[in-house]
């Protein structure tokens, strides 16, 4: 971990916070690679829970891809595909994070930073946001995933009017797209998703991170065709697990359960 990408696990909530305020949390190729291996670490790790991912200060989530890395990584086609290994490593290793996922967003939520937003499970931003995926400024193309979780989030109409027009736009608009779950005013919002994330700690993990794997296999295949004997049985693993056992003789007990992912 480097002083760009901050840590901090405490009472079940692990907190990633995009370290760069004097770059608005621009992320450079070396960030990328990094949050690939904090996502990563992150699922291995039983202290964490649930996973809040935010920036530093108020003023920016992320202004996105650092642009003083272009000329060394980006500045032709063969380059680009290195550098969309970082990038869309990072994204896809956020999105397939067992544990559930927020983004806590205050200030420019640009570019690549909108597009890892759009990896987690719920985003809630500040009034003082601003978001936008202006890659037609640069001339310059978002890809297959991005592309794909933008339309499931806003619709082909909403991600035409981002793209193309390459604008910013406010919070309101953003709720109004889908963008983001919920808005609240700068001075609450952190406060809000910590009760929050600390509410969804003591939840039952294997419930969280099945509903995922259901949720991902429903958005893939809407229809349900051809599903595997391991897809059609996971709705009803959990019913042989510690963890069902535990929340049915808490409930019976009147008590709080305490599960285990088991």
């Amino acid at each position: 971990m480097t002083k760009n990408i901050l840590v901090n696990i405490s009472a079940g909530v692990a907190t990633v916070t995009l370290n760069r305020p004097e770059k608005r949390n621009a992320i450079d190729y070396a960030g990328w690679v990094e949050l690939r291996t904090i996502a990563e670490d992150l699922e291995r790790d039983e202290a964490a829970r649930v996973i809040v991912i935010t920036g530093a200060g108020d003023k920016a989530f992320s202004a996105g891809a650092d642009i003083a890395d272009f000329d060394e990584y980006r500045s032709d086609g063969a380059k680009a595909r290195v550098y969309a290994a970082a990038f869309e490593g990072a994204m896809d290793a956020i999105e397939a994070l067992s544990k559930p996922t927020i983004c806590l967003i205050k200030g420019f939520c640009i570019g690549g930073g909108c597009e890892m937003s759009m990896a987690a499970d719920l985003r809630f931003a500040a009034d003082n946001t601003r978001f936008g995926i202006p890659v037609a400024h640069l001339g310059i193309l978002i890809g297959y995933a991005e592309m794909s979780r933008l339309l499931r989030l806003v619709g082909p109409g909403n991600a035409a009017s981002i793209l193309y027009t390459g604008r910013t736009f406010g919070p309101d608009e953003a709720l109004r797209m889908g963008l983001v779950n919920e808005l609240h005013p700068v001075e609450n919002i952190d406060d809000f998703v910590h009760k929050l994330a600390l509410s969804m700690v003591p939840l039952a993990p294997l419930s969280q991170a099945r509903h995922k794997r259901i949720m991902q296999t429903v958005l893939t295949n809407p229809g349900l065709n051809d599903l595997s004997d391991d897809e059609r049985a996971l709705p009803f693993t959990n019913f042989d697990s510690e963890d069902f056992r535990e929340g049915r003789s808490a409930f019976l007990e009147k008590r709080k359960p305490v599960f285990r992912g088991r």
